[in-house]
């Protein structure tokens, strides 16, 4: 009778923590930012039809990276479990704390099951409160962890190095446009150097509490993405190295001493041609210009 093959359950648990890991790590980066009227997701998301953020109940948003069809799964279940529980009870008893302990508990119960791979996924539930010391925004990781986040949090990606960049530039209490402005730039940095990331490529949403609605999602179509950008170029205008100055004079322009006759202006006389040099030998034809 063969021994079994034994691995021991700390290797077991770093294999699947580090197969979840660089799963996460080949999608792209989720950033979320707290301003003075809301909470701002902000992704790089070419596909128009896939979508990383997305609502789950009036004042909670859902954001993730990692493996579309496993968070797809999970963003259902959270649309069910809330929906569910409001119908049951009361619309203010759907909150995103509790969303989260649920949300923990499925990724936890899957990442230590032996008979399924973990997912491939982090996850961002934020619940927008009546001012901005009520919002609430937690992270949630592929072994079913939960951290509560303020200001701004980064997952999936090159999420250090756009840490870096909101670390040192963010602001408590900033517009949505100058919020909007920081994660974009902070998304188009790298190591290589900065790029400019296209609103075409971009998705964004808010959870707005200026909203007269009981929902306050909200999702910025690429028109106002465009207004609240503004001009990205890296580079301005410069003049070509053919530009006069303004206060050159013309070559063909006439002194101002020119003499007349009768008040006509003298007209320019054209310089003489240069003939070429006569060589006292006749036999030897002129230089040829290079």
């Amino acid at each position: 009778m063969s021994t079994p093959f034994y691995v021991s359950p700390e290797q077991l648990m770093k294999d699947r923590a580090d197969f979840a890991r660089k799963g996460i790590a080949r999608g792209r980066s989720v950033v979320v930012v707290q301003y003075a009227d809301g909470v701002l997701f902000v992704s790089e998301n070419p596909s128009q039809a896939l979508h990383k953020v997305s609502e789950i109940y009036d004042r909670i948003a859902f954001a993730a990276v990692g493996r579309y069809n496993e968070f797809e799964n999970l963003r259902i279940a959270g649309v069910r479990h809330a929906d569910m529980r409001g119908f049951s009870y009361d619309r203010r008893d759907v909150t995103g704390r509790g969303l989260a302990n649920a949300y923990a508990q499925t990724l936890g119960t899957i990442f230590s099951s032996g008979g399924e791979k973990p997912y491939e996924v982090e996850l961002f539930v934020a619940e927008v409160g009546a001012g901005p010391d009520d919002d609430q925004i937690y992270r949630l990781t592929y072994d079913g962890q939960v951290a509560d986040e303020h200001g701004f949090a980064v997952m999936g990606g090159a999420a250090d190095v756009v840490t870096t960049v909101l670390t040192a530039e963010y602001a408590t209490g900033a517009d949505l446009q100058t919020a909007l402005r920081l994660a974009v730039r902070a998304l188009g940095h790298s190591e290589a150097g900065d790029r400019v990331v296209p609103v075409e490529d971009l998705e964004v949403a808010v959870l707005d509490r200026t909203r007269a609605q009981t929902r306050k999602f909200s999702r910025l179509r690429p028109a106002r993405l465009t207004e609240l950008l503004g001009d990205r170029s890296a580079a301005g205008d410069t003049p070509g190295e053919d530009t006069a100055p303004a206060d050159a004079t013309p070559a063909d322009a006439t002194p101002a001493d020119a003499t007349s006759v009768e008040g006509v202006p003298a007209q320019p006389t054209a310089p003489e041609p240069t003939p070429y040099p006569v060589s006292d030998d006749t036999d030897q034809p002129p230089p040829i210009a290079p």
